[in-house]
């Protein structure tokens, strides 16, 4: 088994490693097909002040002169070793561009990753043990109702009523814990709302299982038949929802910070792509393709981990059959 995982580690590293160079080498296609000449916009721009010569320096400098394959091989290799570039529009390093913002966006999604995952679980397990005439119906339809409203008109409903009236947080101040805290909350609670539903949707299944019927029957609580039987088998598929979501609060950033007045990746993005700052354009995606490829293999890393029933690619051991899985989580429910 410890060699079955190992090889199926490699293999997976090794496919990560390929997607993130294919995005690169995507991305930078784009960026540079992209509409529009980002010498003439922002080089030869009277407001800039640049000489000729000192544009052609600059152009010299950032390797605009050369062919596309050899700025895409230069490029690539910044990239690998750390060097971004400079932006055209600051001629700072993006790199120092990037590590300014970075905090503040990190902050936010983390946060919003933990409210997504908080409110995820308390909906769940509030639509397993909260009787039907109390409202238990109602409950089940918060993830549809959470995904059907935009995160920037949840937003703007905080703000105004926790801001405005309630006065909690300045709106003056987005970077205060309480402006982070219900920024955090517009960005994780249409997260919470895919969470919730596949959780919401095992914890189903497992319910109806023989082992809880037998948990049921020994008199254990709701509580602890929740934490101890039903929960660890209904979340194994919630690693792949919160891998794919991780991805989502970072893409979603950029209409909180907007909202929030906030100053983050999302910001960076939004000013990159009006000034047509390629070099900070092409890194911020890039490592925002990093991130979420990084994200998905730790998911399927791990994975296996928590259920060792999970067939390897390349390994002995397949996945048992229900009647296997059934008899083996009723001894478990059985055992005192």
């Amino acid at each position: 088994m410890q060699n079955a995982y190992l090889n199926y580690a490699v293999k997976r590293l090794a496919q990560a490693v390929i997607v993130i160079l294919l995005a690169y080498v995507f991305t930078f296609v784009v960026v540079s097909i992209l509409p529009g000449d980002p010498i003439t916009n922002v080089l030869r721009d009277p407001q800039n002040g640049f000489t000729e010569d000192q544009i052609r320096e600059i152009i010299a400098a950032q390797g605009l002169d050369q062919p596309i394959a050899v700025q895409l091989w230069a490029s690539l290799s910044g990239f690998l070793t750390g060097d971004l570039g400079l932006s055209m529009r600051s001629s700072r390093p993006v790199a120092t561009l990037i590590a300014e913002v970075l905090p503040s966006t990190l902050i936010l999604a983390s946060t919003a990753l933990a409210v997504a995952l908080l409110l995820a679980v308390v909906i769940a397990y509030a639509t397993q043990f909260v009787p039907k005439r109390f409202g238990q119906g109602i409950l089940r339809g918060f993830p549809s109702l959470f995904l059907s409203v935009p995160n920037f008109v949840i937003g703007l409903v905080l703000i105004h009523l926790f801001g405005f009236q309630l006065g909690l947080f300045r709106v003056l101040e987005p970077n205060s814990f309480w402006a982070t805290l219900f920024a955090a909350m517009a960005l994780g609670i249409p997260v919470s709302a895919k969470i919730a539903e596949v959780l919401i949707a095992n914890l189903d299944n497992e319910s109806r299982q023989d082992y809880a019927a037998v948990a049921r029957g020994r008199g254990l609580g709701q509580a602890r038949l929740f934490a101890r039987h039903l929960l660890k088998p209904s979340s194994l598929p919630v690693v792949t929802v919160i891998a794919l979501a991780i991805g989502e609060l970072l893409g979603g950033s950029l209409i909180t910070e907007t909202v929030f007045g906030r100053t983050g990746i999302g910001s960076l993005v939004q000013r990159s792509v009006s000034t047509q700052d390629l070099p900070v354009l092409q890194a911020v995606v890039s490592l925002a393709a990093v991130v979420f490829v990084l994200v998905n293999l730790i998911a399927d890393l791990v994975y296996p981990l928590l259920d060792p029933r999970v067939k390897l690619l390349g390994g002995r051991k397949g996945r048992p059959t229900h009647a296997d899985e059934s008899t083996a989580d009723t001894a478990q429910a059985a055992t005192p």
